[in-house]
């Protein structure tokens, strides 16, 4: 039987309803217990938009079609491996063509809804428990890739509300105070301890009364389970559970009315067991807390912390004076450090510099070894999956599939199968045509003299072809077996050869720069220093740095290294206090922020009425008409309906992403200035966007610690990106070519050429790393 869960609607805003389905069969283990293994078999996953004005506050809108994730999928996760989620950021998004019965303002609300990204939903349903079939005692830690989206982040709440003091936490105290486990045994020995002796003695029936709270609470808990277990069974076995959770509520019932009883008396032999068991209770919670003893959480959490960047002061700052992403930080210091069965982490490199992730990518390979907590990560970061994880799960289709071995290796098993089909279905072509013709010359000459076995020759070569033509293996690679392949009703008796898509994201293109009218660099800086303040150091010292048509520059270095700081001096934000920046006086600079994502955030929230192609008239004013702005956010996958009519606070974190490069290259820039454009976009994506930088024609300064696209961009590894170089290229163009290509390590304040590329910087930083070991 399967059996529909929505997911918990905010206070105050409509949500969208997750329904989760999947088969229950007898094998389901009824007594919940930890585990770290997860088996679902056809499991649906949809999605369906709140209902909006006038309608009931939280409901399904069932005017609107689901929106279908997962159609009979199966989702089986071993314990203690490490898997990668593969899915482009948005897939799934609803089209008004896929829902012909909703109105088309519902239909746009469905297919911008955040929450439609694949991954996102899967992975929500699973943390929140959403599907059934999930033990209730598994405990899953989960860490959301971003707050903005679709949920309030640690600083969203009111902080007029005295309920609510979460961000006048600190962040130390946020993280010790999320630990799951211990505020359960903490809760549990809290209730326990009201029944402890007061300064008269009488403890005897505080202590009788605090055993049997406990018990209600703990059985008000079992009742919740037991009734939606009853949900999910049918027949015999369904009977039989609703019959036990009726029972159980009458039980509940009872022990609610048996908490302020003083009956029976204090000398019978139930008191005394109660008094016993409580004190055996009180003992066993105390020493499970014992496990998890505060000064060994603190200390791990000073470790996370002082891993991911946090210095000693701001460990101890209020969660509401640090920005978001130091906040999300703190959010995965908290799951990191909690005891769970499965971790889930969306996006865990965002915000993280290349020191903090290669620590969380070491201490996770650790977790290999020494914990059997399963871990289920989705990232953009290729390298980071690539070592994190040993199995891939790819959701596409609406299905789940499962490879194993880690990114590049699933790549290139993909990139083997295709080449291998293509040759088979080119021979199996080659191998039908000839087959065909003789089957025809069979018929001709069978029929032209009355030759029988020439006609029943081609009856049996016919026959050959619809046998023998098509998949010549089983999906295990295996001999191919009609009656286990391929069984049931079928047109053939084979599987025809179906060669699988390329998986790649949708191409972004960037207007090419137009020529300058005579050469020289475009930005160049000499000798240049900066200071926020006389009394403050110096955060560049005698930077030199020149920037000509064509040139690819990569500035790394940790957070706080000034390189937000160099971005301003190149864009001229600021005003060096030392040295000299000069410009080319026809330059057009196109400069993306690290928080351009916020800021049309922010400036969604304001105007509920701005979308894409409004945002793009606003930056471009008077200079394109709207055929051509409809064209370049068409050319950044916004296209139609979703420039127009979407409003920019609906748009996926990816769509704002290049939404912002819209608005930045709609002027043909010569230069490019990118500062962590990655965060926020799929795998997927990142690759598309490597491929349109290498095919720009201006000079790009990029600022990431992405290694996949500062490799493909800034040292120009072809290989990466399933590119073949030019070999026309004579050696003055080779040699020019690395003179324009330079990666820069921005330390204590000056620039640094690493001649080796980004895997000299990732060698030291893995020195200190392993002496950031906990």
């Amino acid at each position: 039987m399967s059996h529909p869960t929505k997911s918990a609607n905010e206070a105050g805003k409509p949500t969208a309803t997750i329904a989760a389905t999947c088969q229950q069969t007898r094998f389901h283990i009824q007594e919940d217990c930890r585990s770290p293994e997860v088996s679902i078999e056809q499991l649906n996953l949809s999605i369906l938009p709140a209902r909006g004005k006038g309608r009931a506050s939280g409901r399904a809108d069932t005017s609107v079609r689901p929106l279908e994730i997962l159609v009979d999928a199966n989702l089986k996760l071993k314990g203690g491996l490490h898997y990668g989620l593969l899915g482009r950021n948005g897939t799934g998004k609803s089209s008004t063509s896929q829902c012909p019965h909703a109105t088309s303002s519902r239909a746009l609300f469905l297919d911008m809804v955040p929450l439609t990204a694949c991954t996102q939903a899967l992975l929500r349903a699973i943390g929140e428990k959403l599907i059934p079939g999930l033990s209730f005692a598994t405990k899953i830690a989960l860490l959301q890739q971003t707050s903005a989206d679709d949920r309030p982040s640690i600083a969203d709440s009111s902080p007029a509300d005295p309920q609510d003091d979460v961000f006048a936490r600190s962040a130390l105290r946020y993280i010790l105070e999320n630990d799951a486990v211990r505020n359960e045994v903490q809760a549990e020995l809290d209730v326990l301890s009201s029944g402890d002796p007061d300064e008269h003695g009488a403890e005897d029936w505080t202590q009788i009364r605090a055993y049997r709270q406990l018990q209600y609470n703990r059985m008000r808990t079992q009742l919740v389970q037991s009734q939606q277990n009853a949900s999910l069974r049918s027949g015999v076995r369904g009977a039989q559970a609703r019959k036990e959770a009726l029972a159980l509520e009458r039980r509940v019932e009872d022990a609610g009315k048996r908490i302020d009883s003083k009956e029976p008396p204090l000398d019978s032999d139930e008191c005394r067991n109660e008094l016993l068991h409580a004190s055996e209770l009180k003992n066993g919670l105390q020493l499970k807390l014992e496990e998890r003893q505060p000064f060994d959480l603190d200390k791990q959490a000073r470790s996370i912390l002082r891993a991911l960047g946090f210095t000693e002061s701001m460990m101890d700052t209020p969660l509401k004076h640090l920005s978001g992403g130091w906040q999300m930080r703190s959010m995965l210091a908290s799951v990191l450090i909690q005891d769970a069965d499965v971790m889930i982490l969306d996006e865990p490199t965002n915000f993280l510099d290349l020191l903090g992730i290669i620590w969380l990518q070491r201490y996770l390979m650790d977790l290999r070894t020494s914990s059997p907590k399963t871990v289920v990560v989705v990232s953009h970061d290729r390298d980071f999956i690539d070592n994190v994880c040993e199995e891939i799960i790819i959701l596409k289709n609406k299905t789940l599939q499962y490879f194993d071995g880690n990114l590049s290796a699933y790549e290139e098993d993909l990139k083997l199968r295709r080449k291998n089909l293509m040759q088979m279905k080119e021979s199996q072509g080659k191998q039908i045509a000839h087959m065909e013709k003789t089957i025809a010359a069979n018929i001709k000459a069978g029929k032209k003299h009355g030759d029988d076995n020439k006609l029943r020759q081609a009856v049996s070569r016919r026959k050959k072809i619809e046998d023998r033509m098509g998949i010549q293996t089983n999906d295990k690679g295996g001999r191919f077996k009609l009656s286990r392949d391929h069984a049931g009703f079928h047109d053939s008796k084979r599987k025809a050869i179906e060669i699988p898509p390329e998986e790649k994201g949708a191409a972004l293109i960037l207007p090419m720069a137009p020529d300058l009218r005579f050469p020289g660099p475009l930005v160049s800086l000499d000798q240049v220093g900066f200071a926020y303040s006389r009394k403050q150091n110096d955060v560049l010292r005698d930077v030199s740095l020149s920037v000509y048509m064509g040139s690819c520059v990569g500035i790394v270095g940790l957070n706080g290294s000034g390189k937000t700081t160099l971005v301003k001096l190149l864009t001229d934000a600021v005003k060096p206090t030392k040295g000299s920046v000069t410009r080319h006086p026809r330059l057009k600079l196109g400069y993306y922020s690290q928080l351009a994502v916020e800021d049309l955030r922010a400036a969604g929230n304001a105007d509920p009425s701005a979308t894409a192609l409004t945002t793009l008239a606003a930056s471009a004013g008077d200079a394109m008409d709207e055929g051509d702005m409809r064209a370049l956010l068409g050319s950044f996958q916004l296209a139609g309906r979703t420039a127009s009519d979407v409003p920019i606070s609906k748009l996926s974190g990816g769509q704002l992403v290049r939404l912002a490069l819209a608005c930045i290259v709609w002027d043909h820039p010569h230069l490019l200035v990118l500062d962590e454009i990655t965060t926020h976009l799929d795998f997927y994506t990142v690759v598309a966007l490597a491929k349109a930088l290498r095919a720009f024609n201006g000079a790009i300064v990029l600022v990431s610690h992405d290694r996949f696209l500062t490799k493909a961009v800034i040292e120009g590894d072809t290989e990466l990106l399933g590119l073949e170089e030019d070999d026309s290229e004579d050696e003055e163009e080779e040699m020019a070519g690395k003179l324009r290509r330079n990666l820069y390590l921005l330390k204590g304040g000056g620039l640094k050429l690493l001649e080796h590329g980004v895997s000299d910087f990732e060698e030291s930083l893995e020195k200190r790393v392993a002496k950031l070991s906990l």
